[in-house]
């Protein structure tokens, strides 16, 4: 790129990802976090790094290519959560959502250590950079974080996402902007496995597309698409390039074109920017990057922007091994928009006026489509005479995919539950090889102890010997006793014998 900042985007090939040589400090790497584009900004917040969440709130200048940390000023207000209690405004939070409506940014769900059991929204103003709670009502959804929420009109629709007990949702809940009331959605058709980090999109203003996402055990590639006008879901087939299975990626809908970047399986990073035709309903790969790539990674953000006419998308942040803080930028090349493919399925039927009763009465009739054209517009024709045997094949279909997705959780728990074996087997070596350590030192110590007895043994027959030693030594006393008496009585006889003597001698 050239010196000039102000025109970088001039400089920029097609379909090619390149990062932008960002002047100054930069923001805390992360992934997780929220993001939205608007006036050539790019604000940023919340988000997760090395399990601690994140609470800063920053602006990236598309035009400047400059971070900016802007401090948020506590609207003083008496709005409380949904449970009752006082609000801490905007705290550290990761997993959430956040839309772009009006001067104002709503930040929906999310990861916080201040938890409520239902839904909080909170906002912060672009103008005055005040935040704060929105008082919602209605039916409040249970918090949850990894759900997507995208702009429908003037309502919020959320779908998924994994709640405070781990528990998997694929749910549809509205937010009516304008009087800030929650409604749950019933729908009809099969829906989409509960999933959390997939990724959403609003085609033609009435068709929702899920795309991707994940279980605790098994990650998803599937498309399915919602009807907003019959509330039906569908899984449409779609033509184009192999997708791989992901989650944490993100999307962003250009037209009929909607953008997949990032993701991966925990094992590996997706490499592919793919592109979803939501019209002809054809996926394609736009680029791929290396390995270990910054794009290439879970919990990234995609927005797009329109720069000197051109539409740019642009990313920030992620995780794969390695927390990310580079932004990058790709220009879109224009994409061809004409002949759009009918919807192949049950919700793309419900708008024809002519299956509508059916569709009413049945509710899960899968119909064949066959198009006639004429010089203005494509005529839907409808084969009724198969419905019986197209249901139960798609009956079938849906049996095969829950047993499938059963198989491959049953799979996992198995392969966990080998390893806890191995690791017990593990354990009861070491513990066996202790054990005959033990056994060893025991069985010295026995023998031991048995020379020990043996040694007490000979000691308690001296003592039993002791009385009658005794009775000799009193015996040898007696036997001095009366020897020394009859050395006393001839020592005094042979004395008055010699006194005699000398005292004769002596006169």
């Amino acid at each position: 790129m050239g010196a000039d900042s102000q025109s970088w985007h001039l400089e920029l090939s097609y379909d090619q990802w390149v990062a932008l040589p960002v002047s100054g400090p930069r923001p805390a790497a992360r992934y997780k976090h929220a993001a939205a584009l608007f006036d050539e900004k790019l604000y940023i917040t919340g988000g997760s790094r090395n399990g601690r969440y994140l609470s800063d709130f920053q602006v990236f200048d598309l035009r400047s290519l400059t971070w900016s940390t802007v401090k948020l000023n506590i609207e003083a207000s008496d709005a409380k959560t949904n449970d009752g209690i006082p609000a801490q405004v905007f705290p550290a939070t990761s997993g959430h959502s956040m839309i772009k409506w009006g001067k104002r940014l709503l930040l929906i769900a999310g990861l916080s250590k201040h938890t409520t059991d239902r839904m909080t929204v909170r906002f912060i103003d672009l103008e005055s950079y005040n935040c704060g709670v929105v008082e919602t009502f209605g039916k409040i959804p249970v918090a949850r974080s990894g759900q997507s929420v995208t702009l429908f009109g003037s309502k919020l629709i959320m779908f998924g996402g994994e709640d405070w007990n781990r528990r998997l949702l694929n749910d549809v809940n509205v937010l009516d902007l304008e009087t800030m009331t929650w409604t749950p959605v019933e729908t009809t058709q099969a829906p989409p496995t509960p999933r959390f980090d997939h990724a959403a999109a609003l085609h033609s203003e009435r068709y929702l597309f899920i795309f991707g996402g994940c279980s605790h055990s098994v990650f998803f590639s599937d498309l399915y698409v919602l009807d907003l006008e019959a509330m039906e879901w569908s899984q449409p087939q779609i033509q184009g390039d192999i997708v791989k299975s992901r989650a944490g990626h993100a999307g962003v809908d250009v037209g009929e074109n909607w953008f997949i970047v990032g993701g991966g399986d925990n094992r590996s990073g997706a490499l592919e920017t793919l592109v979803i035709n939501m019209s002809k309903l054809v996926v394609s790969v736009v680029t791929s990057v290396k390995e270990r790539d910054p794009l290439a990674s879970e919990g990234i953000s995609i927005s797009s922007a329109l720069l000197g006419g051109e539409t740019f998308l642009v990313t920030f942040g992620g995780y794969n091994g390695k927390y990310y803080n580079e932004v990058f930028v790709m220009k879109v090349k224009p994409r061809d928009s004409s002949q759009p493919k009918i919807l192949q399925s049950p919700a793309a039927a419900a708008a024809a006026a002519s299956v509508t009763a059916a569709y009413a009465l049945a509710k899960s009739e899968s119909l064949d489509y066959g198009e006639q054209e004429d010089t203005n517009a494509k005529v839907i024709t409808v084969d009724t005479s198969q419905q019986d045997t197209a249901l139960e094949v798609n009956s079938i279909k849906e049996e095969m995919k829950a047993l499938e997705s059963s198989l491959i959780e049953v799979t996992a728990e198995t392969a966990a539950l080998k390893t806890k074996i191995d690791e017990t087997n593990g354990s009861y070596a070491e513990l066996s090889k202790e054990l005959h350590s033990v056994q060893g030192q025991l069985a010295n110590e026995r023998s031991r102890c048995a020379k020990l007895e043996a040694q007490i043994s000979e000691l308690q027959k001296m003592l039993e010997s002791l009385p009658s030693l005794e009775k000799e030594v009193q015996a040898l006393r007696s036997e001095k006793s009366a020897f020394e008496g009859d050395m006393e009585h001839g020592g005094a006889a042979q004395s008055q014998r010699s006194g005699g003597i000398w005292k004769w001698v002596a006169g």
